[in-house]
């Protein structure tokens, strides 16, 4: 792999552990942040498979949708599609809590739901990208 694509592919996940650790600073906080906390577990998971798909050589839309983006990923690698119920969970957090509207925040049970299965999935995203790109602690 050329040192362009490497560097690519390290962006987007590093960008992704950053909301991930966003997420998780916010779900802590004592001031309730919840509904930015949610946006970030969407935004990390979003960042990852993008991150997958560039390594993949696999061009994708400018879109939140993690249900289409995690479709790009299964005929590459079809563990992915055990992530379906993630995808369909986060990927309205996008936009959901981030306007004003009926509900203003999640529930904290729901936040660290959210954050829970991004984290997961990230680090599922990471495991399957190879050791050289130097993501895992293994």
């Amino acid at each position: 792999m050329n040192e362009a694509k490497r560097d690519e592919v390290c962006q987007w996940l590093i960008k992704s552990q950053r909301d991930l650790g966003a997420a998780r600073l916010l779900l802590k906080s004592e001031e309730s942040y919840l509904d930015i906390s949610v946006y970030h577990c969407q935004q990390a998971s979003e960042k990852a498979i993008k991150g997958y798909l560039t390594y993949q050589n696999t061009i994708f839309q400018k879109t939140h949708n993690l249900v289409a983006l995690l479709a790009l990923c299964i005929p590459l690698e079809p563990s992915f599609g055990e992530w379906r119920a993630m995808a369909i969970r986060l990927t309205p957090y996008a936009t959901e809590f981030r306007y004003p509207g009926e509900v203003l925040a999640p529930e904290q049970a729901e936040a660290t739901q959210a954050f829970e299965m991004a984290a997961a999935f990230v680090k599922f995203v990471i495991q399957v990208l190879p050791l050289e790109l130097g993501l895992r602690d293994d």
